[in-house]
């Protein structure tokens, strides 16, 4: 079993940036493929970023691209993601989730096996 506990979130201005963990307990951290999702209300939860077990290879949603960045310390059980750049339309909780076996792109539909509660961002004008 896994247990995935995210921080970090807050409110913020546009234009601002924010860093969001994910703290994961259990099963080897290292084994895991890490991604993040958000949901916005009203809206359907989208594929925000997936990062490998080592790291090594990454995706992005092209609505974050270039302004996100996912990392992960095996270290430290940890996962992060980076938030430049903030829009109004990033606002949405957002949670981290975990799959083991091989790693596959962002929009693959293979489901994820362990969720966090999700964490609340929220990018003012």
């Amino acid at each position: 079993q896994v247990q995935l506990v995210e921080s970090g979130g807050g409110l913020v201005q546009a234009g601002e940036s924010l860093r969001l963990s994910c703290a994961s307990s259990g099963r080897t951290f290292s084994s895991l493929n890490m991604a993040w999702f958000r949901q916005a209300p009203g809206k359907e939860r989208e594929s925000v970023a997936i990062i490998s077990t080592r790291g090594g290879s990454t995706d992005y949603a092209d609505s974050v691209k270039g302004r996100f960045t996912i990392s992960r310390d095996n270290a430290k059980n940890t996962l992060y993601l980076q938030m430049n750049s903030l829009k109004p339309e990033d606002t949405a909780v957002y949670h981290c989730a975990a799959r083991g076996g091989l790693y596959y792109p962002l929009y693959s539909t293979k489901p994820y096996d362990y969720w966090g509660q999700g964490t609340q961002v929220t990018v003012s004008s």
